[in-house]
């Protein structure tokens, strides 16, 4: 089980979901009626990452998703 490491402060976690691309896809997973979104959210409250993302497969595998979660990579 890989822990979170600490090293993305909430300062970051604001300032990508304030973004462009953030609020585009927190809506999207707001709206989103997969219930792997709050299995993800489960693991990753327990600190289980891998886990969390393989739970976030479906919905981060879609074209849009993707290219948002480029943009917030810096990719």
């Amino acid at each position: 089980m890989e822990k979170n490491s600490g090293n993305f402060s909430m300062q970051e976690a604001m300032r990508l979901m304030n973004s462009e691309a953030g609020q585009k896809l927190l809506a999207i997973l707001q709206s989103s009626k997969d219930p792997s979104l709050q299995t993800a959210m489960e693991q990753a409250k327990k600190g289980d990452m891998n886990q969390a993302k393989a739970a976030l497969g479906k919905i981060t595998s879609s074209p849009e998703v993707q290219a948002l979660l480029r943009q917030l990579g810096g990719k």
